[in-house]
């Protein structure tokens, strides 16, 4: 408890500071009812369940940053996307899910907070993880985008992602998917009869080596933020064109202050 609060004092007296996040050192998850508090990216999970490493369809990647953790609703999801992948696609492997409290990471998100959220690997090639380390630490997440970076590389790219990414979507509590818009434009060409899953299919920076799934704030998370709800449609309108157009600089304005975290976190960071 003392290094806890040690390491909590660091974490807001020095900006950025990476090594004392006293999020990455909780002793685990805290017991009780699961509660999904805050926004995305800002926020935490109580009674946060660890998703076992290795399961139906399923393999837990990069063991060692020990983030396999979630609302016991997202490790359901995970656990279903698995059997499901299994029967027609294989084994998926499964990036970073939460902290065991949640909250900031040091390193690699801003999101993942609230327990809520998952990175799946767009790697379905078996023979690549054949030869992982005791922590799955060494094995790459190839990329879908060609080498310039504007277009899919042709020779990776295959229905089967298709088709894994239309079971994460028609899955009920998954809220929306995010994807590198030349994955969503691919979808938004190619894609026949059934169209009403591309609606959770949402483009956004980088996500060429993975996708992210997010769920619906838990009916019994009352504090737990929900996103706006998505247009209508299948976004493959206009929205998506503009990933694909030429922006012009924006004046240069400062980092917007970051919001204090709930104090329902400061609370759950400072539990037994």
């Amino acid at each position: 408890m003392r290094s806890i609060r040690r390491a909590l004092i660091l974490f807001f007296a020095v900006p950025g500071a990476i090594l004392a996040n006293p999020w990455a050192e909780v002793p685990g998850p805290i017991k009780g009812p699961p509660r999904a508090i805050g926004e995305t990216n800002n926020g935490c999970v109580s009674g946060a369940a660890a998703l076992p490493t290795e399961g139906d369809g399923y393999l837990v990647m990069h063991l060692e940053r020990k983030r396999y953790f979630g609302h016991p609703s997202l490790i359901r999801t995970i656990q279903t996307l698995g059997k499901r992948a299994h029967e027609t696609i294989g084994v998926i492997q499964v990036g970073d899910l939460s902290q065991a409290r949640g909250g900031p990471m040091p390193f690699g998100h801003r999101s993942h907070q609230t327990g809520l959220d998952a990175d799946v690997w767009f790697n379905l090639d078996p023979g690549l993880y054949s030869n992982a380390d005791g922590w799955r630490a060494n094995i790459p997440a190839p990329s879908l985008l060609n080498r310039a970076g504007n277009g899919l590389d042709r020779r990776l790219w295959s229905t089967q992602h298709a088709r894994l990414l239309k079971l994460t979507a028609t899955i009920p509590e998954v809220d929306r998917v995010f994807v590198n818009a030349h994955i969503k434009r691919e979808l938004c060409r190619t894609v026949r009869g059934d169209r009403g899953w591309l609606r959770k299919i949402r483009p956004w920076y980088g996500h060429h080596d993975h996708f992210h799934l997010r769920l619906t704030c838990p009916a019994e998370s009352p504090e737990c933020v929900r996103q706006p709800p998505l247009p209508a449609g299948d976004g493959c309108d206009s929205s998506l064109s503009w990933w694909f157009q030429k922006h012009p600089p924006g004046p240069a304005k400062p980092e917007p202050p970051k919001p204090p975290m709930p104090e329902a976190c400061q609370v759950l960071l400072n539990g037994d």
